[in-house]
């Protein structure tokens, strides 16, 4: 069984449609790059399986089930957009996710936050953007989901930090998990997908092994998203 699978999805805003017919399955022990340009339907993708968004028509099934409450504990989530209250202390943020997700590990979330010199008693409200994303990632990859998503992790982070970042998202993915990344920075990003997701329009049209793709196009896959997309 797919973690995660669209079946015939179409989402409509009115007149606009988001997302045009979306099949797709997501395997666990994976991890995916949803790729597109603005406005091609990344995140609609992402609120649906989040079940922020419901689908016009089709389904979007997480493990079996339609996305709704249950899908929800085991799914960890960074969106581009903050949602946590910036007069928060870091130790006050860790306590919340440990009340509010009970697969939330923090002694791992305390140990990597140690690693990069962030002070448990800082109030996010002080801290640079980047450092704020680095707590904010720490937080919800110290989940034990089933299922990450992660929508632009590294898109405020100064390039000295993103090795880093990579490396504490690939050391704390679970095998039976999977991981979704959506991002811009594809060159920074590409050397850990196992799959690549091309959307466009609300449309999918190019879903493949990584390592495929570079044998096969004989390029990378950020210059073929350059190619495909003219950017």
């Amino acid at each position: 069984m797919s973690l995660i699978e669209f079946r015939d999805v179409t989402k409509k805003f009115g007149y606009k449609v988001a997302l045009d017919e979306v099949n797709l399955k997501i395997e666990k022990g994976k991890i995916y790059g949803l790729l597109g340009p603005n406005g091609s339907g990344k995140t609609t993708m992402i609120k649906l399986i989040n079940d922020l968004l419901q689908p016009t028509s089709g389904e979007v099934l997480i493990k079996g089930e339609e996305a709704g409450i249950e899908s929800k504990k085991i799914i960890s989530y960074l969106p581009e957009r903050t949602y946590l209250n910036m007069d928060m202390k870091v130790e006050e943020l860790l306590n919340f996710f440990s009340d509010f997700y009970l697969d939330f590990d923090k002694s791992k979330a305390l140990e990597l936050l140690e690693k990069l010199d962030i002070a448990v008693d800082a109030r996010l409200k002080t801290m640079s953007k980047g450092t704020k994303e680095k707590v904010q990632l720490i937080a919800v990859m110290s989940r034990k989901a089933d299922i990450y998503i992660l929508d632009e992790p590294i898109g405020g982070v100064d390039p000295a930090s993103r090795d880093y970042i990579l490396e504490t998202i690939l050391n704390n993915f679970n095998e039976d998990s999977s991981l979704i990344i959506s991002t811009h920075l594809i060159a920074d990003i590409e050397k850990i997908l196992d799959e690549v997701v091309f959307i466009n329009k609300g449309k999918i049209v190019l879903n493949e092994n990584a390592e495929e793709i570079r044998t096969k196009k004989k390029t990378t896959i950020d210059a073929l998203f350059r190619e495909e997309f003219k950017c």
